[in-house]
């Protein structure tokens, strides 16, 4: 510990940082998450006392920033793959962020003590994840519990915890490494009784892990499903402005055909990818789209088939005070929202060839589908990140849809996740909560990214989910990784990156709740109330303090 607190404050951050990136998913080693905030951990001691030679308190937040930005950078550093200054803005703002709970800790440590200080360390890092789930700004890619991704055999409790379960595991290790090593008059019984609790604190959740997974049997009954993956660049050839764009018409030709060399009597759905039917339509005026047509005509072909597709729609409202506050236009009278719709189409031998059904894609990318706050970030537009889509916030909906094959247990009822939602637990959770859902169904379009550690990232959080929901998953995915995980998370099915092809998987449709579905996320819902009466402590405990030096 004499060696770390010898270093460099920027050394011991770009360590730190190292750290995190070289543990994160997917080819990271994850165990390397418990030891990746004593770095920081170490500025801050290092920096507690003041400046021997000013008397001044040392510098924390360029420290702490400086770390965070690093981390960062070192591993999200794809999404400027849409645009520099778009990447720029997420890095450096997301960093910033961050350091919020950072500074609130240093201050309830010196207003409190270490005990009080280093409790809050992880109670005000976890609140932070907790409202980054939940906000305009969201961006929760580097949620701590996200690290395991990777390593689902051992986070088998997340069916009780959630993800944010993950993120109190690691800071509560990095606490306890920090408390069993860092320099002070603690006495050596002290010091190793916090050693003993270190190893608790990482074997139980560990042997708890073990012997659910050991004794989990994937339940429900099994349904065949088709995942297409059409491997079109969504740069060059899914757009009109692309040099080698591909009529809309051979771009439906190409999914159309993927399905029919997969699908068999027993295919109960078929998923296709986020926008894979792209040029927008008017919702009102779905059954007489060509595209939509045409896809019935090729459910005609195979009684008992379903389609799930993503496309781009509009929603109409007769005035101003019918549309909400994503609502576009004004001109003439007329407004409209543009939505990031997962569409539904029954087959002719079901429902009668019943009408379809719409979800609207609900957590958005901020500065992609939704300008946050605009009346402050407005001016903010520049660094929006250009994915193909439209100016201005997509509309979306209060609840979650679920696509039922019919009112059969045996066949599957669908959570169609649109992309960057799979990356919420809680709210991928409400689609069983509130629809019912034996599947979750993501589609995505993960080629913005380019061949980079982003797609391969967002795979492996679709584990997450599957053990949260104890639902297994199949994934569609524009360019890739479209896959098929089990309720256990494994991964059992993949089609390599930018390869044109199709899955066909036999997934077994659970209808149990987990406690976490039954509970909710009660360590998300509960941090942020502990960091306020935390935060409530330590202002009082300032106050009380000044009022002493006064008299």
């Amino acid at each position: 510990m004499t060696y770390l607190l010898s270093r460099h404050p920027a050394l011991l951050a770009l360590l730190g940082a190292v750290l995190l990136w070289a543990a994160w998913p997917v080819r990271g080693f994850a165990p390397l998450l418990f030891i990746g905030f004593v770095p920081l951990l170490a500025i801050e001691h290092r920096t507690a006392a003041p400046d021997a030679a000013t008397g001044k308190p040392q510098p924390f937040f360029r420290w702490a920033y400086l770390f965070l930005v690093l981390w960062n950078a070192l591993t999200t550093w794809w999404v400027s793959l849409s645009t520099i200054p778009g990447g720029i803005a997420a890095v450096v703002l997301n960093a910033l962020l961050m350091t919020l709970p950072l500074l609130a800790f240093r201050r309830t440590k010196r207003a409190l003590g270490p005990g009080w200080g280093y409790a809050s360390f992880l109670i005000y890092w976890v609140a932070f994840e907790q409202i980054h789930l939940s906000w305009d700004l969201t961006w929760p890619w580097l949620t701590l519990g996200n690290g395991f991704a990777a390593w689902p055999t051992w986070v088998q409790w997340y069916e009780y915890t959630g993800h944010l379960g993950g993120s109190v595991w690691v800071l509560a290790i990095n606490v306890l490494l920090w408390l069993s090593l860092a320099p002070g008059p603690a006495a050596k019984g002290a010091r190793t009784n916090v050693r003993l609790a270190a190893l608790a604190a990482l074997g139980l959740p560990l042997l708890w892990s073990g012997w659910l997974l050991a004794r989990f049997q994937e339940k429900g009954p099994a349904a065949e499903v088709v995942m297409v993956q059409p491997n079109i660049d969504a740069y060059e050839e899914k757009f009109p402005s692309g040099s080698r764009f591909i009529p809309y018409e051979a771009q439906l030709a190409r999914l159309i055909q993927l399905s029919e060399e997969k699908v068999t009597p027993a295919t109960r759905f078929v998923l296709w990818p986020e926008t894979a039917l792209e040029k927008g339509v008017e919702e009102t005026q779905i059954e007489a789209d060509w595209r939509v047509q045409q896809v019935r005509a090729f459910l005609g072909r195979h009684p008992g088939l379903q389609l799930i597709t993503g496309i781009t729609t509009f929603v109409l409202y007769p005035n101003r005070a019918a549309a909400p506050a994503t609502a576009r236009g004004g001109d003439g009278g007329v407004f409209y929202d543009v939505c990031n719709t997962a569409l539904h189409v029954p087959g002719a031998s079901l429902q009668a060839g019943g009408p379809t059904n719409q979800y609207h894609k609900s957590k958005l990318v901020p500065g992609v589908e939704k300008l946050p706050y605009p009346g402050i970030f407005g001016a903010l537009s520049i660094f929006a990140i250009d994915l193909g889509g439209t100016v201005g916030s997509y509309g979306i909906q209060d609840r979650r849809t679920v696509f039922a094959y019919d009112g059969s247990a045996a066949n599957p009822k669908v959570a169609p996740v649109i992309c960057y939602e799979s990356i919420y637990g809680d709210f991928v959770a409400d689609y069983v909560r509130q629809g019912g859902a034996t599947l979750i169904g993501i589609i995505t379009n993960d080629d913005w990214w380019g061949h980079t550690p982003g797609h391969r990232q967002h795979l492996a959080y679709a584990a997450l989910r599957a053990i949260e929901t104890r639902r297994a998953v199949v994934r569609a995915a524009n360019t890739g990784i479209s896959a098929v995980l089990d309720q256990r998370g494994r991964i059992l099915q993949t089609l390599p990156w930018h390869t044109a092809g199709a899955l066909r998987a036999t997934v077994q449709l659970n209808q149990e709740q987990t406690f976490f579905l039954a509970y909710g996320d009660f360590i998300g819902h509960s941090a942020p109330w502990l960091g306020l009466g935390l935060l409530l402590l330590t202002i009082g405990a300032g106050w009380r303090q000044k009022r002493r030096q006064a008299s």
